[in-house]
């Protein structure tokens, strides 16, 4: 008996070698010992995200099933509200106020002390990753030059426009600042270029250990989208979103100067032109488009047999406002302006959960080495989310960190945010009994251990804008608000435009 008791041992454990081989080709692991990396990023993508509740009637089919089958992050919150800063606090793991970069530039390459700075891909390049890029991943060009990725596809662009602006908007009438449906094609469209490279690199089936991003420009202004899109939004008034008309009464006067003078128009434009609707859907339409080409690239990923060896993370660069706070954009450190999708699925996290707690995309840096069984770098700032994704439950002591400008930071906890300006201003808000931010409980002085608490996550470190430093940055000094190097008499940053 001892004889077949030995073959049958055998055979069995060739059946399991076998079985094992089989399923690693299967699930495109052919023999790799680390998971590949799908890394997603969509640009101004507030949270009007089926799964994250913004909007009632949005439609994100193909992100809602993502998220159902990872762990989805429903209080993840960016960095900075202004692309540039936040992507590149995502990227070098470290925060605005330790860089000093708050505004459109400068690229952190051009700064002596970061120029050697070991970014997210060049950790997993450094660990024989081989790495892709198309779209916008870093802000604008950035990025694309230099050591950062193997393989690059196109970059971002709007692609289709018409042949002028269809909205004309007040502060120099921004080519950017623009929305509507005109005739075109979906494949004319930028988005679906870059969507077509990856789909294109992920059926060439790539080998080795790949880290693919993959940055999407919509729903970014310009707001262009096909009538498909459009029609899945009603034209009438129940697509607007909830504010209160006096809302700002109760928010510092510093609050408006961190919107002073941008090309995003406030409410009040939006309601005298009759633009406000058609914003909105506009908003919709190109988030609806954005998800259809995310799940071009889902499916391409589970044909070719990636999906059950490839970490998925997606995620958006900050909020959006179109209404709330009477105003429209980026630049806020309110939930609008913070708040983000941000979804981990694949191998090493458990599927179908949903967490509250606090998360930052300086955590994801982090997160993805843990994830790959990496050595963490020293200089991270953020903190791995890997006790969250095998447990949505698990406590976390941090909360998230906005910064925006010098010295402007929001610190949001599972309950509250915590707004501290430059000029010592604060706001409070009760995140559970009032999810919009309407009632500002600072002066309250029940409340002042929450403050205290909040107050004592600011960072240490706030450093003053960098040089080369340009574009939207407001500074405070003495006494005195001052944006792009001219002071704003106290009277100016009111209301309205």
């Amino acid at each position: 008996m001892k004889p077949l008791h030995a073959f049958l041992s055998l055979n069995f454990l060739f059946f399991l070698l076998s079985s094992s081989l089989l399923n690693a080709q299967e699930s495109g692991d052919s023999g790799k010992t680390r998971p590949n990396i799908l890394f997603i990023a969509i640009d101004d993508q507030n949270d009007w995200i089926g799964y994250l509740g913004g909007h009632p009637m949005v439609k994100t089919p193909n992100i809602d099933r993502l998220a159902g089958r990872g762990t989805a992050f429903t209080n993840a919150h960016c960095q900075s509200p202004l692309c540039n800063s936040s992507r590149t606090s995502l990227m070098t793991g470290l925060r605005p106020s330790s860089t000093g970069i708050y505004g459109l530039a400068p690229w952190f390459r051009n700064l002596p002390e970061f120029k050697n700075l070991v970014t997210l891909p060049q950790h997993l390049k450094a660990n024989g990753y081989r790495t892709y890029s198309t779209g916008k991943i870093y802000h604008g060009r950035y990025g694309r030059k230099g050591a950062e990725f193997d393989v690059l596809g196109p970059g971002s662009s709007v692609g289709a426009r018409p042949k002028k602006k269809l909205v004309t908007t007040p502060f120099g009438n921004h080519p950017l600042v623009d929305w509507g449906e005109f005739p075109h094609k979906d494949e004319d469209k930028g988005d679906w270029k870059v969507a077509s490279w990856a789909v294109k690199e992920l059926d060439k089936k790539p080998q080795e250990p790949f880290f693919l991003s993959v940055g999407f420009f919509l729903p970014h202004v310009p707001c262009y989208a096909t009538k498909k899109w459009f029609d899945l939004y009603p034209d009438d008034d129940s697509v607007l979103p909830k504010i209160r008309r006096d809302d700002r009464k109760d928010t510092p006067r510093f609050s408006w100067y961190m919107h002073w003078y941008l090309p995003e128009v406030r409410l009040k434009f939006l309601e005298e032109s009759n633009q406000w609707r058609n914003l909105v859907r506009s908003y919709l339409a190109s988030t609806s488009f954005v998800d259809s080409q995310v799940g071009r690239v889902l499916d391409a990923l589970k044909r070719n047999g990636f999906d059950k060896n490839t970490i998925v993370v997606l995620w958006s660069d900050h909020g959006w406002h179109i209404g709330e706070k009477l105003i429209t954009g980026k630049n806020t450190l309110w939930d609008d302006g913070t708040r983000v999708p941000l979804v981990f699925a694949g191998p090493g996290i458990k599927g179908g959960q949903v967490c509250s707690k606090p998360a930052e995309l300086l955590d994801i840096y982090p997160t993805l080495s843990d994830l790959c069984g990496l050595k963490q770098r020293a200089h991270l700032e953020g903190h791995s989310l890997l006790p969250q994704l095998r447990d949505a439950s698990s406590p976390r002591k941090w909360p998230a960190i906005t910064t925006h400008n010098h010295d402007n930071h929001g610190v949001r906890s599972e309950d509250w945010r915590y707004i501290r300006y430059a000029d010592g201003s604060e706001e409070l808000y009760d995140m559970k009994k009032d999810p919009n931010e309407w009632n500002n409980l600072a002066a309250k002085p029940s409340l002042a251990g929450i403050i205290a608490t909040h107050r004592g996550f600011l960072p240490k470190e706030n450093r003053k804008p960098a040089p080369g430093s340009r574009s939207r940055i407001l500074t405070w000094e003495n006494g005195k608000a001052t944006w792009q190097g001219k002071e704003i008499a106290p009277d100016e940053a009111i209301p309205g435009q």
